[in-house]
C-alpha cells in the first residue's frame, strides 16, 4: 500500500466505481439459485459472474469448493486493491486503515486453525489477502508451530503488545476469547487513533460509520462471551469508541437479549433499523442473533451512504457489502459440500 500525502479528495471518482460496482453484487435470486446447486454448479455459474477471471485463472490449479474458497479471496483482494488505486488524498487514509481489519482477520483465522488443530492448507484456505500483511509474514503465521509463536510473529505489528498482554489470560482461561478480543481492541485503536478532536464533516463521517461498528462489535462479543459459559466479565472485553454503550453496562444486557435488543431499538439506530431489529428480536440462538446484528449493521451503512452520497459512506459500504456476498457464497459451497439442504444453507446467509 502506497503511503498517500495530504492531497485532493477524489469523492466523486470513488463513489461512482463503488456504484458500479455494488450493482454487480448477488442479489436474493441470485442466492436462491446457489444454494440449489452443488459446488460444480457453482463453480460454472461463478464463471459467467464477476467471478469468471479469478475461476479462470485458478480452474486449472483447483476444483470445487477449493477452487471456489481461492476464487473469492483473491476477488475480494482484487476489488479492496482497487479501491486504494482509485483513492486520493484523506480518503486512501481512510480506506487503507479501514482495510486493516483483513489483517485482524487473518490474524484470528491462524489462532483459531491452530487452537482447533486445523491443518495449515485449511487454514490458507481461509486467509483474505487484503489487509497491509504480506504473503511472507501470513505464511510465517499460518506455519507457526503453535499459539504463543503466532503471538511472537506479531511482535513489532499493531497487534503485538495487546496479544502478547492477552497471552498470559489465554494461557489462564483455555479459550481464545482474550487474544481475539485483544487483536480487535488493537485494531480499532489504531483506527480511531489520531483523528482530529474537532473534525470536519467528512472526518465525522468516518468517525460515525466506524463507531456504529464498534457498537455492534462490543454486542457480539457479549453476546458470545455471554453464551460460552466462560466466567468472563463482558465489561473486561469492552473495546472503546462506540457510543451505544458504556463498559459497565455490557454485563447486563449480554445477559437479557429483550432488553439489549430494547436498548439498540431506543438508541440513535433505532429508527434506521425497525426490520432487523425485528430479526434480532426474533432469533432463536446466537448464529441467528449474529447474523441479524450484521444485517443490521449493513442496513445502516447503506442508511449512512445514501444520507451522505459523496463521503466516505458508500466506499465503507461497499466494503461490507462485498464482504458480505463472499461468506454467503463461501457458506453456500462448504453447506452444499457437506450435503446440507437449501433450508439449512438459508439460515446462514445474511441478505439485505
Amino acid at each position: 500500500m502506497r503511503v498517500e500525502p495530504d492531497g485532493a479528495t477524489n469523492y466523486e471518482y470513488v463513489t461512482a466505481r463503488v456504484r458500479a460496482r455494488r450493482a454487480k453484487l448477488f442479489d436474493e435470486d441470485d442466492y436462491r439459485k446457489l444454494v440449489r446447486m452443488g459446488p460444480g454448479e457453482i463453480a460454472r455459474f461463478m464463471e459467467e459472474t464477476e467471478y469468471e477471471t479469478e475461476m479462470n485463472e485458478l480452474g486449472a490449479r483447483f476444483s470445487g469448493v477449493d477452487l471456489i474458497e481461492y476464487a473469492l479471496n483473491r476477488n475480494l483482494a482484487k476489488h479492496f486493491d482497487d479501491l486504494l488505486e482509485w483513492a486520493d488524498g484523506k480518503l486512501y487514509d481512510y480506506v487503507v486503515r479501514y482495510l486493516r481489519k483483513f489483517d485482524a482477520w487473518n490474524v484470528k483465522t491462524t489462532l483459531r486453525g491452530l487452537y482447533s488443530g486445523a491443518s495449515t492448507a485449511e487454514i490458507e484456505d481461509d486467509l483474505i489477502g487484503a489487509g497491509e500483511f504480506s504473503d511472507a509474514f501470513l505464511s510465517r503465521l499460518v506455519n507457526a508451530s503453535s499459539i504463543e509463536a503466532v503471538v511472537e510473529q506479531l511482535d513489532g505489528t499493531i497487534f503485538g503488545d495487546a496479544a502478547a498482554d492477552a497471552y498470559e489470560l489465554y494461557e489462564e482461561m483455555g479459550v481464545l476469547v482474550p487474544l481475539e478480543n485483544a487483536v480487535d481492541r488493537a485494531y480499532y485503536a489504531e483506527l480511531m487513533g489520531n483523528l482530529p478532536n474537532e473534525p470536519n464533516h467528512a472526518e465525522e463521517l468516518y468517525i460515525q460509520f466506524l463507531r456504529a461498528e464498534i457498537d455492534f462489535r462490543n454486542l457480539r462479543n457479549a453476546l458470545r462471551i455471554s453464551r460460552s459459559g466462560a466466567d468472563i466479565d463482558p465489561a473486561e472485553f469492552y473495546i472503546d469508541g462506540g457510543r451505544l454503550f458504556a463498559a459497565t453496562e455490557l454485563r447486563q444486557l449480554a445477559a437479557n437479549p429483550d432488553e439489549l435488543v430494547a436498548r439498540v431499538r431506543e438508541s440513535t439506530y433505532g429508527d434506521e433499523l425497525d426490520a432487523a431489529l425485528d430479526g434480532l428480536a426474533d432469533a432463536e440462538d446466537l448464529i441467528g442473533f449474529e447474523h441479524a446484528l450484521d444485517a443490521a449493521l449493513l442496513e445502516y451503512s447503506d442508511t449512512l451512504s445514501n444520507r451522505y452520497p459523496l463521503s466516505v459512506c458508500p466506499v465503507l459500504a461497499y466494503v461490507l457489502a462485498k464482504e458480505r456476498e463472499v461468506d454467503n457464497i463461501r457458506a453456500i459451497a462448504r453447506g452444499r459440500e457437506a450435503g446440507l439442504d437449501a433450508e439449512e444453507i438459508e439460515a446462514e446467509l445474511v441478505v439485505q
